[in-house]
Formats: structure tokens, C-alpha cells, sequence
């Protein structure tokens, strides 16, 4: 009997070359895996924030941790963000206006800005609040280009003269006298601050900038900047979580993974270490990073309870997944390049008075850490 006798479609008879079958074994241990992936999130996460005042821990092991996890975020965003993204929005299972243009790098550029424009406000809004209380704040806690301008809240705003700090003890004496004089030259004075400075610049000290008891609004700042950090981590941790949940590699992914959110883990967890924060907000650190350790597991479980219905490749999932992952990846190259790079090492004046030693050894974790996670993505 022919098809057009049996009434049936030759269309209905072809298999749809974008529907996958999910694999249902290894159940159990896809379970466990939601245990697993947890525990080692959460080492990875809050061993930085258990030891952040250890004297038991030396300085290169924290500094260690912090480079490395920059250098992780970095290569995220680029290996496993961005190159994902980009196969995903140009799937062959995609039709229309997604298939005439390259749209990956778009969207990553768009968060890149989007990220910018809304720290800048964010800054600019803050610091008028700020001002009000009289409080000169900097953004990035460790930058010395303005070092002195921190506050008490409660103090008035200060004046010129009571902006210079006292010199330090190898100062010679004269410069002192120059700054307690208020009648002293303008240009003998500008001499005196540019010594202060400089003697400020060249110590080895690794007090903050920030108040030791920050503002509230210090502090807030400060949590805006890691919470974008954490919002892009996040949003990764959820979909490879439920790619985790579905896929029919799950040994090799599954075993990627637990490395893959250690070290994500690492990297999170330096930044919410080195937070200046006031007591009563001290506890954000924690809840910060249980809530990247569950994230991944949330995922792994929503994939095995829709392993049936979910059809990973898609056109609604890969539309869903590639926006999100480029999305991420804007997040996190922004926070790498300008707030982990940038700021932390070629505009902080201190780094860039370091030894030459101290400077490859930043450099060497920040590669390390890049060179792991670029590895990973071979097989994740």
C-alpha cells in the first residue's frame, strides 16, 4: 500500500535530525553526582573565606588562590562561554533571523557594555550619596591613585590640608613641618604630599584603602562588584548542571565538572575573601558562595527529572543556552579584563611597584589557572 493510499506523511515517517535521545543510565550515579558536585563547589568556594585571617596561611598561598581564580574566570568566559555560545546560536536546527548573523559575539559585546554602563551609574549614583555624608570613596579598594581620600562616615568633609597623611617615621622631619604649616608655600607642600605619597607607594604594606570599618554603602559597593562576578558564574553553573543531568558522556563531563567548579569555585571564593566588610554584613560572603555551590546541583536535578521531555539540541534550547552563555561570557570578560587585570594589577600602583619576582609569580598563577581551565575544555 502506498503512502498516499495509507493516508500517512512521508514527512511524519523522517526522524527529526534535531531531536536527540537523552541517556537514561547510570541514575544512581547521576544522583550522587548532585552530592558530589556540591561538596567540591563549596571546598573550592569557602576555603579562601575560612583561612582569609589564618596566620597559619602564608601570603603567596592567598595571593595564589586570588591569581589563579582570575585567571579561571578569564578563560571561562573565552573557552567555555563564548565558544560554546557561538556553536549553539549557529546550530543547523536554528531558522530565521538567527541564522543571518553572528550573533554570539553580539550578545557578548551588548553585556560588555551593558556591565560598564551600569557599574559607571552605579559609581557615579553612589558617590553623590556618598559625598552627601561627606565620604570621598574609590571604587577599587586597593587603588593608591587616591588613597587618602577615605572618610568616617560621620566626619566632615575634609579640606585639602587634612587630606595629606601623616609622614611616615623615615620621612625626614622637614617634610612634617612643611605639612603642619598652613601658611607654607603651595609649591613646598605639593613637594611634602608628593613625598608622603611616594614613601606610601614604595612600602610593603598591605593595609586597605577602604576604612578598616567600612560604610554601608562602602560595603554595598564593594558586594555590587562581586555579585556581577557571581551572576555570571551562576548563570553557566546552571546550564552545564543540566547538560550534566541529560548527556550521554556523563563519566568524562561528569569528572570535568568537579574540576571545573573547584576552581570556578577557587576564583569566587578569593573575591568574597578579600571583601572589606562591616559585621553585619560579614554573613554575605556565605550565602554568596552556597549559592554558587548549589546552583550546578540544581541543574543536574532539573536535567534528570525533564531527561524525557528535554531536547538539548533543540531550536528553543539552543536559543536559550547560546544567549545565556554569551550573555556570561560579556559578564565575565568584562570583570577579568577590567576588574580582575586591569584594576588589580596594571592601574594599582603598588603592583606596579612590586618586584619584578612578586610580578611573575602573579603572572604565573593567572596563566596557570587560564592554561587548567583552557584544558578543560577539551572535553567540557
Amino acid at each position: 500500500m502506498s503512502d498516499v493510499d495509507s493516508g500517512a506523511s512521508p514527512d511524519l515517517d523522517m526522524e527529526d535530525p534535531c531531536a536527540i535521545s537523552n541517556d537514561d543510565s547510570r541514575r544512581g550515579l547521576r544522583i550522587g553526582a548532585i552530592f558530589i558536585i556540591l561538596v567540591t563547589s563549596l571546598l573550592g568556594t569557602l576555603t579562601p573565606i575560612v583561612f582569609r585571617h589564618s596566620a597559619n596561611v602564608p601570603t603567596p598561598v592567598f595571593d595564589f588562590a586570588k591569581y589563579f581564580g582570575s585567571g579561571v574566570i578569564i578563560a571561562t568566559a573565552f573557552i567555555h562561554l563564548l565558544a560554546p555560545a557561538w556553536d549553539e546560536l549557529t546550530s543547523e536546527c536554528l531558522t530565521g533571523a538567527w541564522t543571518d548573523y553572528d550573533w554570539a559575539p553580539a550578545i557578548a559585546m551588548a553585556a560588555v557594555y551593558g556591565i560598564f554602563f551600569a557599574e559607571v551609574a552605579a559609581y557615579r549614583i553612589g558617590t553623590r550619596k556618598l559625598e552627601k555624608l561627606g565620604v570621598n570613596y574609590s571604587s577599587h579598594a586597593h587603588d593608591n591613585t587616591d588613597a587618602h581620600a577615605h572618610t568616617h562616615a560621620h566626619d566632615p568633609p575634609l579640606s585639602v590640608d587634612t587630606t595629606i597623611p601623616a609622614p611616615p617615621h623615615h620621612i625626614h622631619p622637614s617634610a612634617s613641618n612643611i605639612q603642619a604649616n598652613d601658611d607654607t608655600d603651595p609649591q613646598l607642600q605639593s613637594a611634602a604630599e608628593k613625598q608622603v605619597r611616594k614613601a606610601d607607594l614604595e612600602s610593603n604594606s598591605d593595609i586597605d584603602t577602604v576604612n578598616q570599618l567600612p560604610s554601608a554603602a562602602e560595603a554595598s559597593a564593594q558586594l555590587v562588584a562581586v555579585g556581577v562576578l557571581e551572576f555570571g558564574v551562576v548563570l553557566h553553573s546552571v546550564i552545564i548542571g543540566l547538560t550534566l543531568g541529560v548527556t550521554d558522556e556523563f563519566v568524562t563531563l561528569f569528572i570535568v565538572i568537579i574540576f571545573h567548579q573547584m576552581f570556578e569555585g577557587l576564583g569566587l571564593g578569593s573575591r568574597l575573601a578579600s571583601l572589606n566588610l562591616p559585621k553585619n554584613l560579614a554573613y554575605t560572603r556565605w550565602v554568596a558562595a552556597a549559592f554558587y555551590a548549589i546552583c550546578t546541583p540544581i541543574g543536574v536535578a532539573i536535567g534528570i527529572g525533564a531527561r524525557h521531555s528535554y531536547n538539548g539540541n533543540g531550536a528553543t534550547a539552543n536559543i536559550v543556552s547560546g544567549v545565556l552563555d554569551a550573555t556570561s561570557a560579556g559578564i565575565l570578560l568584562y570583570t577579568g579584563l577590567v576588574e580582575l587585570m586591569a584594576h588589580e594589577i596594571l592601574l594599582n600602583p603598588r603592583m606596579m611597584k612590586a618586584r619584578d619576582l612578586k610580578l611573575a609569580y602573579v603572572f604565573t598563577c593567572m596563566l596557570l589557572g587560564s592554561g587548567l581551565m583552557a584544558l578543560l575544555g577539551r572535553w567540557a
